[in-house]
């Protein structure tokens, strides 16, 4: 049974619909994109925030109430998850990070979070994996808490609270050593404050571990050295494996991932100056890759490289190396910007920048659908459109899966069953 277009518009452009909404929702889009392949002549059902049926349009009937959405000339695609975020970051060239960890409040930088959040989440994506408060303590804590109440709006975070580094290792770092500063992680040593740093931050609410496995503090400074030993390494992820948390590492140096993947990580974020013979280890050891192509691209505008017009820097250079390299031996690479360091919502980018590295269309929407979800493991409730699974949705216009930028046109946006966009 159909019901009017007036109701239908009263229901789809409300931000929040009651979740005692009955009415399902049939959604007919050009094409699904389902996690892992795109079906021409699909369609999806909705009832309140679960994906209900998918399939052939002759072959998904509706019973009850229900209301259609006309999608033509879009693509449906599970809600996107961005894998390394920083919403209380922005980017560097509106203020160094220095500064922002320094003279910004804790204050100013939740209100900042709270926009970053709704940019985020209008732009597409649904979830993040939020990889450190970068000296704002458990604020992100308190961001996840008020969106998932609905007090703002906002993606589903899955947080990493404050980072682990080794004492000294990082920043903001000053030559006058009497001044106390704020660090933009937790510092801790040796078995014992490891134990007790890692249960700490998930006493807090973390739901992730983050450890900086090395950092520029050898003597050259401009250039990361390993900071944790591979058995203090070994001491987090088992403290935190034994609570069900997975273990994330920052990691560019061969040796600081070779600690890392051995120690038991999840996912190595950057692994700028990755080898042959580190991939060999990450394929033997199920360990996956973030890239963040974005952030070596961004901080090199930042710093007067001009796309088109001047010579690749060697940072840039390093990083296609690498990833080129990940792809040609089968690395699982989940997708991340490392976003803050450049926009919230342009999240976009680091997509266009994997096909632009050698990645084909359909193999970046997997990564920023199925593969993140299950790498992170949360494939049991999003990253797919699938019935049982959280219905969290996007549509744009175009194909993505032809052309990558066309994930930048966002029709619709829908996260629990809750519509937050449709244009």
């Amino acid at each position: 049974m159909r019901i009017s277009a007036a109701l239908l518009l009263f229901c789809l452009f409300r931000t929040f619909c009651a979740d005692a909404q009955d009415t399902a929702l049939l959604l007919k889009p050009d094409r699904v994109f389902d996690g892992e392949l795109m079906h021409n002549n699909w369609v999806v059902l909705v009832k309140k925030d679960r994906i209900i049926a998918v399939g052939d349009a002759s072959t998904v009937k509706p019973e009850g109430v229900f209301t259609s959405l006309n999608l033509k000339g879009k693509t449906l695609l599970p809600g996107l998850i961005e894998g390394h975020s920083h919403l209380l970051l922005h980017p560097y060239n509106e203020t160094k990070w220095d500064e922002q960890v320094l003279n910004e409040s804790r204050a100013e930088r939740t209100a900042r979070a709270v926009v970053h959040a709704n940019k985020t989440l209008l732009a597409g994506f649904t979830t993040v994996r939020d990889l450190g408060t970068e000296g704002a303590d458990y604020d992100d804590v308190g961001l996840k808490s008020a969106i998932e109440k609905g007090i703002i709006p906002g993606p589903r975070m899955i947080i990493a609270t404050k980072a682990i580094v080794a004492t000294g290792s990082y920043g903001p770092k000053m030559k006058n050593l009497d001044h106390q500063l704020i660090r933009g992680a937790a510092e801790a040593d040796g078995v014992d404050a490891l134990i007790k740093e890692t249960r700490a931050q998930i006493g807090n609410g973390a739901d992730l571990i983050k450890v900086y496995a090395d950092y520029r503090w050898g003597l050259d400074p401009k250039r990361s050295e390993p900071t944790f030993t591979l058995d203090e390494l070994k001491t987090v992820v088992g403290v935190a494996g034994s609570s069900g948390r997975k273990v994330v590492a920052h990691a560019s140096t061969e040796e600081g991932m070779r600690r890392s993947i051995l120690a038991g990580i999840s996912t190595i974020e950057h692994g700028d100056n990755a080898t042959e013979a580190i991939f060999d280890l990450m394929l033997q050891h199920k360990v996956a890759y973030c890239a963040t192509l974005s952030a070596a691209e961004a901080t090199s505008e930042y710093d007067g490289w001009k796309r088109g017009s001047l010579p690749e820097p060697k940072r840039i250079a390093t990083k296609r190396k690498a990833f080129q390299m990940a792809l040609q031996k089968g690395v699982t690479i989940v997708f991340g910007g490392d976003v803050g360091v450049y926009p919230h919502g342009d999240n976009a980018r680091e997509m266009e920048a994997m096909v632009a590295y050698g990645m084909q269309p359909i193999k970046v929407l997997q990564s920023a659908t199925s593969v993140n979800a299950d790498v992170f493991g949360y494939g049991s409730s999003i990253g797919r459109i699938k019935p049982g699974l959280l219905a969290d949705l996007v549509a744009v216009n175009g194909d993505p899966s032809v052309q990558i930028s066309d994930i930048r046109k966002t029709a619709l946006v829908m996260k629990n069953g809750k519509i937050y966009l449709n244009q």
